[in-house]
C-alpha cells in the first residue's frame, strides 16, 4: 500500500529552488499536495492558518537553513513555540546546500529535524525519506 503524504511544504527563499523541488515532489503519487513559501515567517503563518482550517496542515517540511530575514533555526525556534498538540505531527526535513558540519551536528541534536538532507532533492532521496520516516500507511 502506499504511504500518503497528504501536504507537504517546501521553505526556501530562491523560487527556482522551489520550483524545482515541487516538481520532483509532484512526481511521486505519495504526495497530495504540495505548497511553497520563501521564508520562515511566511511558512510559521502558513503552520498558524492551518491550525485555523484555512489551509493544509503540512505533514513534511522541507526546511532551507540559509534564508534572509528567518532562518532556518531561527523557523524552529519559532515553531517549538506554537500548539505542540498540533505541530508533533509534522515531520521536518532540512533541504540545504550547506555543507557546515556545525549545521549537520546541530541537526542531530534537535528533536524537532527529523532528517538532514543536501540539495538538490531527486526521486531517490524522497522515496527513501517516505520509506525512513513514514511508517503508517497514509497520514
Amino acid at each position: 500500500m502506499t504511504k500518503i503524504i497528504k501536504c507537504a511544504l517546501l521553505i526556501d527563499d530562491d523560487k527556482v529552488t522551489n520550483f524545482y523541488n515541487k516538481r520532483v515532489v509532484s512526481k511521486l503519487d505519495n504526495f497530495q499536495e504540495v505548497n511553497t513559501v520563501t521564508n520562515g515567517e511566511m511558512a510559521l503563518d502558513y503552520i498558524i492558518n492551518s491550525k485555523n482550517g484555512l489551509c493544509k496542515k503540512p505533514d513534511l517540511i522541507f526546511l532551507d537553513i540559509n534564508m534572509p530575514a528567518m532562518n532556518g533555526w531561527e523557523f524552529i525556534e519559532e515553531f517549538n513555540k506554537l500548539d505542540t498538540s498540533f505541530t508533533s505531527s509534522i515531520k521536518i526535513v532540512i533541504l540545504t546546500t550547506s555543507n557546515s558540519k556545525e549545521d549537520y551536528e546541530k541537526s542531530l541534536s534537535n528533536a524537532t529535524v527529523d532528517d538532514f538532507i543536501n540539495k538538490p532533492l531527486s526521486v531517490d532521496l524522497l522515496s527513501n525519506l517516505i520509506e525512513n520516516h513514514f511508517s503508517i500507511e497514509t497520514y
